[in-house]
Order: structure tokens, then sequence, then C-alpha cells
């Protein structure tokens, strides 16, 4: 089951060298051309880090690429940042990335001193319609590269989620927490979906806290 994490001194010093690493890569995209930021997820935004037992800690970022539609097909995008990445990660004495369904994930790292908890670095893919709401880049693995598809998929109610965060502070924060913590402890329990990061169920927590404070269930 999915718990906080606590020790704020180990987050401080793993976020840090982590958002240092996706910030590089930020900027080695600019020799493929790519325009991209760098958006942390609203999980460590809120202090809300979670750990499944004893298992590694992930960092969750959001790569926005700003001229994704430049790409003609979406495994092209991904195959230039997995690259850029790889080059930044052995830079960085990181082994390569592996490429799963939503996200670019790393190998485990754990510090030589201190808190040797392990953790790992997730960079989703995303880009912005013209309503301000996000899209992921999808790799659907079939077992036959050939057959694969790469697809943008829409992340529902995700285009006004700055308004309902700024609605909900602080009034109604410790429900959104709880509200996530139990949507993450949710999808545990369904090993097969795959389409639930932190950032999905973040959004989903905001969302549904919202809808039930404007309805007046709180």
């Amino acid at each position: 089951m999915y718990h906080w994490v606590e020790d704020k001194d180990f987050l401080a010093r793993a976020y840090h060298d982590c958002a240092d690493i996706v910030n590089q890569l930020v900027q080695e995209l600019k020799n493929y051309e790519i325009e991209a930021r760098m958006n942390v997820v609203g999980s460590k935004k809120r202090n809300m880090i979670t750990q499944n037992a004893n298992e590694p800690i992930d960092f969750d970022f959001n790569l926005l690429i700003l001229n994704a539609d430049d790409y003609a097909r979406a495994s092209d995008l991904k195959e230039d940042v997995r690259e850029a990445y790889n080059t930044v990660l052995e830079r960085n004495g990181w082994d390569d990335c592996d490429d799963s369904t939503s996200a670019l994930t790393t190998k485990r790292m754990v510090f030589k001193k201190g808190n040797r908890t392990p953790f790992y670095i997730d960079v989703c893919i995303v880009k912005k319609d013209r309503y301000g709401g996000l899209h992921r880049l999808i790799h659907h693995k079939t077992g036959f590269v050939n057959m694969d598809q790469w697809y943008w998929n829409q992340v529902p109610n995700s285009h006004d989620l700055r308004d309902k965060e700024a609605y909900l502070k602080p009034d109604y924060w410790t429900m959104v927490r709880e509200t996530y913590l139990d949507k993450k402890n949710m999808y545990l329990q369904r090993p097969y979906d795959q389409d639930h990061p932190s950032f999905i169920c973040y959004v989903e927590a905001v969302n549904e806290v919202y809808n039930k404070v404007r309805s007046g269930f709180y």
C-alpha cells in the first residue's frame, strides 16, 4: 500500500538531482530543434510524494513539447527525446532509460550516504491543445515493433487544473491529499492498469474533490 514519504531532507536532495537532469534534457533537446519545458507533476509541488511499501520512489515530470505538431509521426518525437535523454543520463553517470507505455523511465538510483531508499525518474511527454488541455504521448506495445502504435491521449479535465487547485486551497486540500492517496492504492490493486501514473491520479483527485465541493457535497 502507498504511504506518504516523510523524510524531507531525502526528498529535497533526490528531487534536486532529478530536476537537474530533466532541465539538462530540456537544453539538450535544443540540438534536435525541439522546444520543451519541464513541468513538475502536482504530487511533488504539493508535497504529496508516495511510496509503495519499500519499493523505489518515482519522481514524475511532464516534458511539455511546445512544437510537438512539427512531427508528422509521434514515434519519431519519442525516439528523439529518448536519444537526447540517454545522452544526458550518460553524462551524469546514469544508465539508459527504458521506453515504457506512457513515460521514459530511468533505472533505480541510490545515494551512497544517508537515506538509501532507491528512486527513479519518469518523464512523460506531453503537449497542449489550443484550449490548454494536456495530451500524453502513449506507446502501445504489441510485442512486435512494426505493429506498435504511438498516439496522443488527452488527459480528461486538465485544461483548468490550476484554477481548481486555487479554488480548493487551503480549505479543502486535506481532502485532495486523502483522495489522491486512495486513488493510488485503488489502482495498485489493478495490476493490468498501466494508464494511471501519479499525475493522472492527481488530476482525478483534484477534479473529484472540486466537483463535490461545487455540488455542495462538502
